[in-house]
């Protein structure tokens, strides 16, 4: 069977792509920096601070309640595997020595 040319809408796609796999240093050679003057950085950093929104008080509280329930059931599973392994070692040793 015979193989269809690519189209035109898969030839953007692997230009696009490439274009987004370029090294970064040959993206930076493409481009001159911008010289920003510091006033200039200062305002798009207040602009971009308040674009961040924060978890509420409830919400970091349940967050919290969480982690901790998942540290105490993590304790508690390597615990009773560390109390497992602490019998099951001696018990095999004392079997092979026996034997």
């Amino acid at each position: 069977m015979a193989r269809k040319p690519p189209s035109q809408a898969m030839r953007n796609r692997a230009a696009k792509t490439a274009a987004a796999m370029a090294t970064p240093s040959a993206v930076a050679q493409s481009e001159p920096k911008k010289r920003v003057s510091i006033g200039q950085f200062f305002r798009e950093v207040r602009q971009e601070a308040r674009r961040i929104t924060w978890t509420s008080r409830r919400e970091t509280w349940i967050t919290s309640v969480m982690v901790a329930i998942m540290v105490a059931l993590a304790m508690g599973f390597f615990a009773a595997l560390d109390s497992f392994f602490g019998w099951a070692v001696p018990t095999v040793l004392r079997l092979a020595n026996a034997g």
